[in-house]
């Protein structure tokens, strides 16, 4: 058996076993990217997860509490890399795989970025500015947070919390005083203050495990009910110390870790100062557009940089976008539209959840522009709830 130090290194042979944890829609693309490079793919199901996005892609092993370190590795056939398509996992199970084989990204990163407090703790300590926060885990501590932070707060959980999902808006003392009474039902949270930022941009980096680094243009996102809706890219009027500066962060983080793979960094961005928002430490729903973009995808550097290959190219030519199908499927005439790609999860429709996304090109930005604003009218008419 190898040590854990030498498994860190460029895996051993151009094509490879991977382990995927999760078997959702962006473990589903990372299978889809991953076959055209020639390599194979087995999942890590969690008990009771659906796996209607990967059926037919791999071997699905489901986890149970026998299988850990050499009983979960055997399972799997022992792959070569063990990944992850999602944050919240078993940090104890991928550290169990680390004597047997590549995990990437680390157990650490993966560990740190489940949680809103060490996340923002981690942040801070490297110089990384976010907005400003307290961590709060009773009444008293939540009063006192955001009568420190003023009015609006914004209170969030610090694990499970996404797509707008246990989040809270805190606009006066009387919606203080609500949640602060639910506080013996709810877990650890983190109070965040307002900052009045312009809006809300993503930057997508990958790493490799010859340490060679790569950055995608910042996208500009915008939201809905709390959910990713729209991405355009490379997001406009953005100057080069902003660029930087983004570039910055990413390059802090990456190298903090020694990190391995696509790193996702949401961002605010104040006339051109940038604050850190989130941290994804996998491939991003904000970074979709590059499927169709001309460039490698997010999905196919996530697996260069696995396998020991140099990042791909990662700035389009054509200004490019990408529009969430939530609870919506496209019309047969949407789809005859000669700039759009549709991408497909193989789930079934139900309200807000993402089903699918479409990507869109143009040689001009107004062009592209106008196209997404059509769509979202035709997909989520004004006043339609998600």
């Amino acid at each position: 058996m190898e040590s854990a130090p030498d498994r860190q290194r460029a895996p051993r042979r151009h094509l490879m076993r991977i382990a995927i944890a999760g078997c959702g829609q962006l473990a589903r693309m990372l299978a889809l990217a991953g076959w055209e490079m020639g390599h194979h793919f087995v999942f890590i199901a969690d008990p009771g997860e659906s796996t209607d996005c990967v059926r037919g892609l791999g071997d699905v092993v489901h986890l149970d509490d026998a299988l850990s370190g050499a009983n979960l590795y055997t399972a799997l056939g022992q792959p070569d890399i063990v990944t992850v398509e999602k944050e919240h996992v078993s940090v104890p199970m991928l550290e169990s795989l680390c004597d047997y084989c590549l995990v990437a990204p680390t157990p650490e990163a993966i560990r740190i970025c489940q949680h809103r407090g060490r996340e923002k703790n981690l942040l801070q300590s490297l110089g990384v500015a976010t907005a400003p926060f307290r961590l709060v885990d009773s009444a008293e501590t939540l009063i006192d947070a955001v009568e420190s932070l003023g009015y609006p707060a914004f209170v969030k959980s610090c694990e499970q919390g996404y797509d707008g999902q246990n989040q809270w808006l805190i606009k006066d003392s009387q919606s203080l005083g609500t949640l602060a009474a639910s506080m013996d039902t709810l877990p650890d949270l983190v109070v965040e203050g307002r900052i009045d930022f312009d809006r809300e941009l993503s930057l997508i980096a990958v790493r490799s495990t010859s340490g060679d680094i790569a950055t995608y243009p910042l996208s500009e996102n915008r939201h809905r009910e709390g959910i990713l809706l729209t991405s355009e890219v490379p997001a406009p009027n953005v100057s080069q110390a902003t660029s930087a500066q983004a570039d910055a962060i990413a390059h802090t983080l990456l190298t903090h870790w020694s990190y391995v793979g696509v790193l996702s960094i949401e961002l605010f961005d104040e006339g051109g100062v940038l604050r850190v928002n989130e941290l994804a430490p996998r491939v991003h729903n904000s970074g979709h557009w590059s499927q169709d973009a001309g460039v490698t995808s997010q999905f196919g550097n996530h697996l260069r940089a696995l396998t020991g290959v140099v990042p791909g190219a990662t700035q389009p030519a054509r200004y490019t976008g990408m529009l969430n199908l939530l609870g919506r499927s496209p019309s047969p005439a949407m789809l005859q539209a000669p700039d759009i790609s549709l991408h497909w999860y193989t789930k079934s429709i139900r309200q807000r959840r993402k089903v699918g996304h479409l990507n869109l090109q143009a040689s001009d930005r107004a062009i592209l522009q106008k196209r997404l604003t059509e769509l979202e009218s035709e997909l989520y008419p004004e006043g339609e709830a998600l």
